[in-house]
């Protein structure tokens, strides 16, 4: 089965940056359709403003959306992307709380970080299609200081889900995701298989109660 993929973005040296990624990331892509606002988005996906994105003869399966755009947020096309059959990613420089957790509640299948490495991308872009959840160095590091502070008995900024505590496992992976390194290299680093490491993510977001596409 071949790829329809759509990319939201209104930065063109960005989306010739992210249509690389994707064909690095995916060996039967098909089509890269690439836009810069929220209307040719919608004009796209056929539908208007304030309604839903209707599910046609051949639905984009990949859908990347940037966050913010000349026309209006990225939030609005995750939140009219609910019921559409496709993987939706958010592509941001934003690693911030404000942004992270209100795209994941929206419905987001992966945060992925423009300024991050290419191969780091590429990587986790893979795991996002093959339904394993992703964390991006910067969503490690937010994640990391959610959890720290929920120990302390303190956070700031918005409203989050109760969070069990972290193993040290699991705290382990966070900080060398934290750092950069790839699943493979922290299996190689911590002696785990790397669908072992894959579980301590697995285990992260369900005590965040952040749903990924194998929940």
């Amino acid at each position: 089965m071949t790829v329809k993929v759509l990319i939201l973005e209104d930065n063109p040296v960005a989306r010739g940056f992210l249509c690389k990624v994707v064909h690095e990331s995916l060996s039967d892509v098909s089509e890269i359709t690439e836009v810069a606002d929220l209307e040719s988005a919608r004009r796209e996906l056929g539908y208007a403003a304030g309604n839903r994105a209707p599910v046609g003869p051949a639905p984009y399966q990949l859908i990347l959306v940037d966050l913010e755009l000349p026309d209006g947020s990225g939030l609005e096309m995750l939140r009219e992307l609910s019921a559409y059959p496709a993987t939706r990613i958010v592509t941001t420089l934003y690693a911030d709380d404000e942004h992270l957790y209100p795209a994941l509640q929206m419905g987001a299948h992966g945060y992925l970080l423009k300024e991050d490495r290419f191969e780091i991308l590429v990587e986790e872009l893979q795991k996002i299609v093959r339904g394993h959840p992703p964390l991006s160095p910067a969503i490690a590091r937010r994640l990391l200081t959610h959890f720290r502070a929920g120990e302390q008995g303190s956070h700031s900024g918005p409203a989050l889900p109760e969070a069990e505590a972290l193993t040290q496992r699991e705290a382990d992976v966070l900080t060398y995701l934290s750092k950069g390194f790839t699943v493979k290299e922290i299996a190689s680093l911590m002696g785990l298989k790397w669908f072992t490491v894959n579980d301590h993510i697995k285990a992260v977001y369900k005590k965040l109660y952040v749903s990924s596409q194998q929940a």
